[in-house]
């Protein structure tokens, strides 16, 4: 299992689609509001706005989260970095002051993800907020949810809920992430929470990856 997951991210590195920049230094702003602005039209293009105003307007949203992600990641980095001089050969102390700024950053995503989310609800339905939110983290639930659906074929409707909601709390967190290996971080965690659920119910991963990799190659030789 862990092969396919690896072969699906592969291909999509392979497409550019994981192309993300970590924090931005204030003099490659510029660059990074037009990278943003196309990556905010493009999500918002599939969410069949008819209404030009409506559509700038949430495409504006995005872009919007975007940069203030990008803020508090730039000034999180900046203290981090402050404090590494000031505090160098404390080894202690500088655990310390790092973790209180991550937590600081961490409390300012918080409030920032609460207010985008009420954004974009107050534009968009739910199901478009739910693109929005895939779009944002690469349709990485969709693609492993039905990929989990696939390789084991006798999962229960339980366990199916199950796999959703843990899918849908990574991409809560990825949504935030300030990187692409970031964001995938999250939905790899979760999945291995995942894969030790399916294993305590009596799953053996490695059988159903092996026998899922069969039908795949069986339909591949099917439609050749």
């Amino acid at each position: 299992m862990k092969r396919v997951y690896l072969l699906l991210f592969i291909m999509l590195l392979g497409t550019g689609i994981f192309a993300q920049n970590n924090a931005i230094p204030a003099n490659e702003k510029e660059a990074y509001l037009k990278v943003i602005t196309q990556r905010a039209d493009k999500i918002a293009s599939v969410l069949n706005i008819s209404d030009e105003a409506k559509l700038q307007k949430v495409s504006h949203i995005i872009r919007d989260q975007y940069n203030n992600l990008n803020d508090i990641y730039t000034e999180r980095d900046t203290r981090i970095k402050e404090i590494k001089k000031t505090t160098e050969g404390d080894k202690t102390a500088t655990e310390a002051a790092v973790k209180a700024e991550n937590d600081k950053a961490d409390a300012e995503l918080a409030k920032l993800h609460k207010k985008y989310l009420a954004k974009l609800s107050a534009q968009l339905t739910e199901d478009q907020v739910d693109q929005v939110k895939n779009g944002m983290t690469y349709g990485v639930l969709p693609l492993t949810y039905k990929a989990y659906q696939e390789q084991i074929l006798t999962l229960t409707e339980e366990q199916k809920k199950q796999i959703f909601t843990w899918l849908t709390e990574a991409r809560e967190h990825a949504m935030d992430a300030e990187s692409s290996d970031k964001k995938h971080a999250w939905f790899g965690k979760y999945k291995g929470r995942i894969n030790n659920y399916l294993s305590a119910a009596g799953y053996d991963l490695k059988k159903e990856g092996q026998e899922w990799e069969k039908r795949r190659k069986s339909t591949a030789k099917t439609d050749k």
